[in-house]
């Protein structure tokens, strides 16, 4: 699955939060949250904590 780097950026910058604070959230290795930032894949389950812990839909943050 992969999530679109730009939308995720957006959403961090929106909530004011780091990578580092998102990772600490969710619960997912702050590498892996920025190998997904500079437009890597990711499983489905990572992807869903994103959008979980980013409180929005995971289709908003999917690349179409």
């Amino acid at each position: 699955m992969r999530i679109d780097r730009i939308k995720f950026v957006t959403e961090l910058a929106k909530q004011d939060l780091t990578l580092v604070e998102l990772s600490n959230k969710i619960g997912v290795n702050r590498v892996t949250l920025s190998n997904i930032k500079n437009g890597k894949s990711c499983r489905d389950e990572i992807a869903k904590k994103i959008a979980n812990g980013l409180s929005v839909d995971l289709n908003k943050l999917l690349e179409k």
